[in-house]
């Protein structure tokens, strides 16, 4: 994690206010899974306690965990992007203390107000970058013949 992805570095206290708002608390128990690749993707998280591992479906093998992730960070950026299908799968890996969105009331609230929109398309545009490049480094890893080999 970089600290551009998390919430409070990306969004500055005002903004971070109004997010707030529309948040409510959620807990997840160990192998709760939280959305599923291919399917609606209409809410997200930040991650309070606990982790959760995203991952990818692999034919013919086991979903690939392509990066755990803790607290502060956002999991979820699909709601954002139409058609608003998950990209990757989420399970919770241990114990989960979570604030969970409603993506429309979000989205919504992006639209009422462009700035904060824009603060919002930022944040999550810097976390689909951080989650790509995660993703390219870990399939590298288990699956090239060499691994990643480091390089960026």
């Amino acid at each position: 994690m970089t600290s551009a992805t998390t919430m409070t570095t990306a969004l500055d206290p005002v903004r971070r206010e109004r997010l707030m708002s529309l948040a409510h608390e959620v807990s997840f128990e160990a192998g709760t899974r939280l959305f599923e690749e291919g399917r609606r993707a209409d809410r997200f998280w930040i991650v309070r306690t606990g982790t959760i591992a995203l991952d990818l479906r692999v034919p013919g093998r086991r979903p690939a965990v392509i990066e755990t992730l803790g607290h502060g960070e956002l999991i979820g950026w699909s709601w954002h992007f139409p058609p608003h299908i998950w990209q990757l799968g989420g399970e919770a890996a241990s114990p989960v203390r979570a604030w969970e969105f409603d993506a429309a009331a979000v989205l919504a609230l992006c639209d009422e107000d462009p700035e904060f929109g824009r603060a919002i398309a930022l944040w999550v545009g810097r976390v689909v970058a951080q989650r790509l490049h995660a993703s390219r480094i870990r399939l590298l890893d288990l699956y090239a013949p060499y691994g990643s080999g480091g390089v960026e």
